[in-house]
């Protein structure tokens, strides 16, 4: 392989030296320049969505309207005034008719109104656990996506610093060819470079452009411009599965709704089964009676009346409907350990995959990045000393570099996977929250109080 001149070398071996450094100061310079006054921190990140994500105030609505529901289901049936006529006629003796108001009110019995209340408070306790699986979930989003482009802006500082070497590489090669100390393989070799170097810029510019629009989308934030963050990507979370399984289970919103599912369908079971107990329905009335029942100028006058009836529960109990709320119990009592089982599960693959791209993270920055630099410091040593070719040091120094991205990589799938954990397994920032209850055998609560349903 030729050997490049000493001054064609001077050019690469400026790229050479410089890049390295780059590479190496990115890592520490990403959160010192990021902590300037003008960049986001996560907590900044998290504040914007907390307030401006849509979804929030939807689940924040869901509660509103479960209490509404609530306060309707314990509401008293409101009284009956009728205006009554009766025998209207008009004849020589028998005359005049009667005329008269009835208020008619049904009594509840058998505590169901109490029990609707019951019934409807479980579906505030579930409006609440949904709502903090949203607040979970909108947390997750934005965290996963704040680091991935933390990782993008340090990746974007050390292919702007590699592209701006290599330009001046470019015009170096250039300006030696011009009196003959640089051979035009040589110069097109290095343009070749230039023009890879500037792609992976363009590249990485798109890729954060995409990154922040997403990041804006799942704050609720649109107008959220781009500007620096201040974070430390490489602070590896460390996770014990224990821990996070116990947190999990306890924490989860998921184990909360179905907690929440099985305590309305209890009270579902003693509604329905007091269903049967009859109200009592209650009648009074005042009447003025014109008739005369002889001859004369005097009517009878004023008349009261009053009723008091019960419906006798003789062939409808209520029974189908007491053994379907029986079978929602069941049921809802084997869904808290399906959902229990599930998030177990759930978690063994998340698990794993977290201590996967952890185990790579920690190979990448204690054994393959360490050995990619020490072999570059060789070829680079090596190349000072026209001891080795300028091909062998650009080989070692994008092996370097490529490393680099791939140990970037890891750590945005490590975080990933962390931040799954840590938000209990939920996903979804912006998918519409679940409003009221998803189960068909506890749904919301709307029971006939006059007759059994």
């Amino acid at each position: 392989m030729k050997r490049l001149s000493p001054t064609i070398g001077l050019a690469a071996f400026l790229i050479l030296v410089a890049v390295p450094i780059s590479v190496s100061a990115a890592q520490t310079s990403a959160s010192g320049q990021a902590s300037a006054s003008a960049s986001l921190r996560l907590e900044d990140i998290e504040r914007i969505a907390l307030e401006k994500n849509p979804t929030l105030a939807q689940a924040e609505a869901a509660i509103r309207s479960a209490q509404g529901r609530r306060r309707q289901a314990g509401a008293y049936p409101n009284p009956t005034i009728s205006v009554t006529g009766d025998e209207i006629s008009r004849g020589p003796v028998i005359s005049g008719g009667e005329y008269g108001l009835i208020v008619q009110q049904d009594i509840v019995l058998g505590g169901k109104l109490g029990l609707n209340k019951r019934i409807a408070e479980q579906e505030i306790v579930k409006a609440e656990a949904q709502a903090e699986a949203q607040k979970l979930k909108v947390l997750n989003a934005v965290r996963a996506l704040f680091y991935q482009a933390l990782a993008v802006q340090r990746k974007l500082e050390v292919r702007t610093r590699l592209a701006a070497l290599v330009q001046e590489a470019v015009v170096t090669s250039g300006q030696l060819r011009n009196v003959g100390q640089a051979d035009l393989p040589d110069v097109l070799e290095i343009e070749i470079d230039q023009q890879n170097a500037e792609l992976a810029v363009i590249g990485a510019r798109n890729e954060q452009g995409q990154i922040w629009s997403q990041l804006a989308a799942a704050t609720g934030d649109g107008s959220l411009a781009m500007q620096p963050l201040a974070g430390d990507l490489e602070q590896i979370p460390a996770l014990d599965l224990k821990s996070v399984t116990e947190t999990l289970l306890r924490d989860s919103p998921e184990v909360k709704a179905a907690n929440a599912d099985f305590g309305r369908a209890e009270f579902a079971v003693r509604r329905a089964q007091r269903q049967s107990i009859p109200d009592l329905q209650i009648q009074a009335g005042a009447h003025y009676n014109r008739e005369r029942l002889e001859a004369g100028p005097r009517a009878i006058g004023r008349q009261g009346s009053f009723a008091v009836g019960v419906e006798i529960p003789l062939f409808n109990r209520n029974q189908g409907n007491v053994e379907a709320a029986r079978g929602d119990l069941i049921r809802a009592q084997h869904e808290i350990e399906r959902v229990q089982l599930s998030l177990r599960s759930r978690l063994a693959a998340a698990f794993r995959n977290y201590q996967d791209t952890r185990n790579i993270v920690e190979r990448y920055r204690n054994e393959m990045l360490p050995r990619a630099r020490r072999a570059y410091d060789l070829y680079l040593s090596g190349f000072r000393q026209m001891a080795s070719a300028y091909p062998q040091a650009l080989i070692a120094q994008r092996t370097l570099l490529q490393l680099q991205e791939d140990y970037d990589n890891a750590l945005i799938g490590m975080w990933r996977r962390a931040v799954d954990i840590q938000s209990l397994l939920l996903e979804g920032g912006l998918s519409a929250p679940a409003l009221g209850s998803d189960n068909s055998g506890v749904g919301i609560v709307n029971f006939e109080l006059k007759e059994p349903s």
